[in-house]
């Protein structure tokens, strides 16, 4: 309903051309505008109601449980929500917001756009169960790994702090007299928050639209081909700077591995564009200072291109 709105507004009441490239580019801003915007109030809503009922404690102890388990847990949560980068976005300010160490966050973040349900199935689809099944563990583990490193680097100073403003612990969650009360608190957390980082949505959506329209992929199918054994690093800091969905890309890896890109090149490039884009970082701006998202960026790109390269040895092993 929200695509058929993006472009019955923008083809038939601005009447843009649909073929051309700026047609498209205001057809994708507005939907992703409205797409992120609602997720955003939604989720920080509901998020919102559910913390009158738990404690930000309670949140913190499960996501903070003993060997690593809290990583696991953030990774297993980011898998079965199916949400890009940018839709993540929401979840992570949530986490932050209840105490959650930071690096478990970024398992959730690194972990959501790159591994969910729909992805799963198109990967099965395209490429086996298999492959599918490896992918799915991989994009989790990626998650976990990455998180670890980030949490054992004590970047929290680099944090904004009215973003990153942890809730009172010991808030007395029984002065929330009726249902109503609640609704009130979550609607108050979600335009709290979305009058701080409204700006940096669309500024985000906007750049995104810009790549999504005016970077040609032929191109890039081009360059990818003909690279070699540095074929897995230049896929991943191509995709980088790129925006889309794991559903929306999984095609173009699987055009990419039939012209005969090895599989971990054209899955890393998969991952660099669900996993990180340029949109992601100017909206995690408002929360983030500029050095943790480099390290953020730096860290979890170079996690994927190690990915890539174990996925080009396991599909050597597979011809053999």
């Amino acid at each position: 309903m929200l695509l058929s709105f993006s472009r019955w507004f923008v083809f038939e009441v601005l009447r843009l051309d649909p073929a051309s490239r700026w047609g498209g580019m205001v057809q994708f801003f507005v939907y992703d505008t409205i797409k992120i915007t609602s997720l955003l109030v939604v989720l920080i809503f509901i998020i919102g109601i559910i913390r009158t009922f738990i404690p930000a404690r309670r949140i913190r102890q499960f996501m903070t449980l003993p060997g690593g388990m809290g990583y696991l847990a953030a990774a297993l949560f980011g898998a079965v929500t199916p949400f890009c980068s940018c839709s993540s976005i929401p979840i992570f300010f949530a986490f932050l917001k209840a105490g959650v160490p930071l690096g478990v966050t970024f398992s959730f973040l690194i972990t959501s756009p790159l591994v969910n349900e729909y992805v799963f199935v198109l990967m099965v689809g395209f490429f086996g169960w298999k492959i599918a099944l490896l992918y799915a563990l991989s994009g989790i583990l990626l998650g976990i790994v990455c998180g670890v490193v980030l949490g054992r680097m004590k970047l929290e100073p680099q944090l904004v702090k009215d973003i990153a403003e942890i809730s009172d612990p010991d808030q007395d969650h029984g002065s929330f007299i009726c249902f109503k009360d609640r609704l009130k608190f979550g609607w108050s957390e979600a335009m709290s928050i979305l009058k701080k980082i409204w700006i940096w949505v669309l500024a985000g959506v906007a750049l995104g639209a810009v790549i999504h329209n005016y970077v040609p992929q032929a191109m890039i199918d081009t360059v990818m081909a003909t690279t070699g054994v540095w074929s897995v690093p230049l896929a991943t800091i191509i995709g980088v700077p790129m925006y889309g969905s794991c559903a929306a890309i999984v095609p173009v890896a699987v055009v990419l591995f039939q012209k005969g890109v090895p599989l971990g090149t054209a899955l890393a490039f998969m991952m660099a564009v669900s996993a990180l884009s340029l949109p992601e970082a100017v909206m995690l701006r408002r929360a983030m200072r500029l050095p943790l998202i480099l390290i953020f960026f730096a860290v979890t790109t170079v996690g994927i291109i190690v990915t890539g390269y174990v996925f080009n040895m396991v599909q050597v092993l597979l011809i053999k």
